[in-house]
């Protein structure tokens, strides 16, 4: 399957994230290459490739906590670095996993990063503290020292600490590690609903299942490179697709798509299958039936996200690379 295009950047718009041509290298190590990333508004984006493919280097150029060997960004239209201190007022982020001090609780650590905030009203500190807390399930553990915290509780946090101040933006570096299959389903529901209100997410992740189920639209890094993006359901679409025809008769199933032109055609003991292409899907069962074939079941099924990585870039998705 050939890569489908990504988009060019629209630098005139004032989409939550564009970048052009963004370039980092590490000394001779080239970690992220000419990257060309849009992030529509109002968007799910999943930020999808291995570990050590580039993806947490490109959010730290994101959020200016390094600065590009090449190329350039713009936050909700306006340039950056250059217009960081009014935009990333409006970004909360989890980068790298949490950092706080262990020796307070976790109330006490995001009282301190409100009061650091200019932007927020310390008369409403607590209410905004404790209600971020209740939204990722730790106001029973508030008081509760960082340093008794687990893996999953630590991340629990840090998602409380980009909560803390209304967000237009999220950007979110796996954000369910450490958690259990619970915890990680919350942070699923709280990510819809964070998305149904309006905040625009970008969420990077080497789990491919989790970007499935979570994202409007997906962005592919492969060895620093943004190989393909674009809404998700446009990149299952554009994978190949396989028509499966359950039958009594499957050597002439197979003979009838044949003739309907789809390729790559196969058969076993109780069914035909083939690659769908360009063939129009209510063509099939009509002209299988007008063929005197039986169909006991029918079926088109794109591609999971995983057999689209392989075919984009011809190697396995190893999750631990």
């Amino acid at each position: 399957m050939s890569a489908p295009a990504a988009p060019a950047p629209r630098t005139d718009t004032g989409d939550p994230i564009v970048t052009s041509g963004l370039t980092k290298r590490f000394g001779r190590q080239l970690a992220v290459d000419d990257v060309d990333l849009v992030v529509p508004a109002g968007a799910t984006y999943g930020f999808l490739g291995p570990n050590g493919s580039g993806k947490t280097t490109t959010i730290r150029m994101l959020l200016d906590l390094i600065r590009p060997t090449a190329g350039s960004h713009r936050l909700f239209g306006l340039p950056m670095p250059q217009s960081s201190r009014a935009v990333l007022k409006r970004v909360g982020a989890l980068v790298e996993g949490p950092a706080f001090h262990p020796y307070l609780s976790g109330r006490s650590n995001l009282i301190r990063l409100d009061a650091a905030d200019r932007s927020a009203d310390p008369r409403t500190s607590d209410r905004r503290v404790d209600a971020a807390l209740d939204r990722v399930g730790l106001l029973g553990a508030a008081g509760k020292k960082y340093r008794a915290y687990s893996l999953g509780m630590r991340q629990r946090l840090a998602l409380a600490a980009a909560l803390l101040m209304p967000r237009d933006l999220l950007v979110l570096d796996e954000p369910t590690n450490g958690l259990d299959p619970q915890g990680t389903r919350e942070v699923r529901h709280l990510i819809a609903d964070l998305a149904a209100e309006g905040v625009t997410v970008l969420i990077s992740s080497h789990l491919l299942s989790e970007v499935q189920q979570l994202c409007t639209h997906v962005g592919v890094m492969h060895a620093g490179r943004l190989i393909t993006q674009g809404p998700i359901d446009d990149l299952s679409v554009s994978a190949v697709q396989t028509v499966r025809v359950q039958t009594d008769r499957p050597a002439e199933a197979a003979a009838v798509l044949t003739r309907l032109g789809l390729s790559g055609v196969a058969t076993d003991a109780s069914a035909a299958t083939a690659e769908l292409g360009g063939v129009a899907v209510p063509e099939i069962v009509p002209a299988l039936v007008g063929a005197d074939v039986s169909v006991l079941g029918f079926s088109v099924t794109a591609p999971s996200l995983e057999e689209i990585y392989v075919e984009l870039t011809g190697e396995g998705f190893d999750v631990s690379g």
